[in-house]
């Protein structure tokens, strides 16, 4: 999800844990608790201070260990510690609970949303993405948003509000997997196009009842299309090239912390005087008539690289970023 939307989870479940009457009961324990599990909901996304580094890096460990097994253990002790020793007197183990609880929902919201996570690292350093979450959902933020309203305005006690809030909140992940899964399985139908072995992948949106679509066929040609209310409609064909440059620009590392995190890559190639420019787009994204998740490279007429990027930006600033760059 969002920072936004993390944000106000920590702060909602901060109000869930004033049911806790070890909490509630102590001097410090709601402002305790509050740091705690607002902390918690955001250390996973601490990787983000990899950008410093380079784009690459970032890329390529976004959402990997820091989200992984090990990592919600270790961003438990190391914050549950911070909280222990700085609000002595409340029982570690009931700090330890709320943030552990506060760490899970960050990477599990994560696990709903296309992009996913890294989770089961180090049994698996496979990408998990569900795919049923928007990464920013208009009514988990807002109903957040209005349960910590009446909070602050004391027109209702958090030990009513946040209970409701998320009961109602696992309601609504129940109806959007079955709806995910439901229509998943009648996609097909739909497309009057579609091979046999074709395989469809449904895409959530901000929206509630639209889903972009992505196709994939065997001879490496994506469909990307739009369910929107019950109706099929695809707005873009991409097939991707064969080329000596694409097999070259794989060995450089840009394209290959690209390549680690979409499960939708097409390469496309364009040939200048000078040499090749190779672009690799994720399907996934597509906004504006335009992939803006890409990795370019610049190769000269005997393959070798002379200037990359990876990253989002639009094709036009992607333009202005590689002439202001150039050799």
């Amino acid at each position: 999800m969002d920072t936004g939307t993390h944000f106000v989870f920590g702060l909602g479940l901060g109000g869930l844990a004033m049911t806790d009457p070890v909490i509630a009961s102590h001097a410090y324990g709601p402002i305790a608790i509050l740091i705690g599990t607002v902390a918690g909901s955001n250390a996973p996304d601490l990787d983000g201070l990899l950008r410093f580094k380079s784009n690459a890096d970032y890329i390529k460990n976004h959402r990997g260990l820091s989200h992984s097994f090990p990592a919600i253990v270790g961003w438990t002790a190391l914050i549950t510690t911070v909280i222990a020793v700085s609000f002595r007197g409340i029982p570690w183990w009931h700090i330890a609970f709320w943030v552990l609880l506060a760490v899970v929902v960050h990477v599990l919201s994560d696990l709903f949303n296309s992009y996913g996570t890294q989770a089961y690292r180090p049994l698996s350093k496979q990408w998990v993405a569900w795919n049923i979450i928007h990464i920013f959902d208009p009514f988990i933020f807002f109903a957040h948003l209005f349960a910590i309203l009446l909070w602050i305005s004391g027109i209702a006690v958090p030990q009513v509000i946040f209970p409701v809030l998320y009961v109602l909140l696992g309601i609504y992940y129940g109806w959007r997997t079955l709806a995910h899964r439901r229509l998943s399985g009648k996609i097909a139908g739909h497309d009057p196009e579609g091979q046999p072995r074709d395989r469809y992948t449904l895409l959530p949106t901000i929206s509630l009842y639209r889903w972009n679509v992505v196709r994939v066929s065997e001879d490496c040609t994506y469909g990307i299309g739009e369910w929107n209310n019950g109706k099929m409609k695809w707005v873009d064909v991409l097939k991707c090239d064969e080329h000596p440059a694409i097999d070259a620009s794989k060995q450089h590392q840009d394209v290959q912390a690209f390549l680690s995190v979409t499960p939708f890559p097409c390469g496309l190639v364009k040939t200048h005087t000078w040499g090749y420019e190779v672009r690799w787009v994720d399907v996934r994204y597509r906004y504006r008539k335009q992939y803006p998740f890409v990795a370019v490279v610049l190769m000269d007429l005997n393959l070798a690289p002379l200037q990359s990027y990876v990253g989002w930006l639009s094709d036009d600033r992607l333009e202005k970023r590689l002439r202001m760059n150039s050799y």
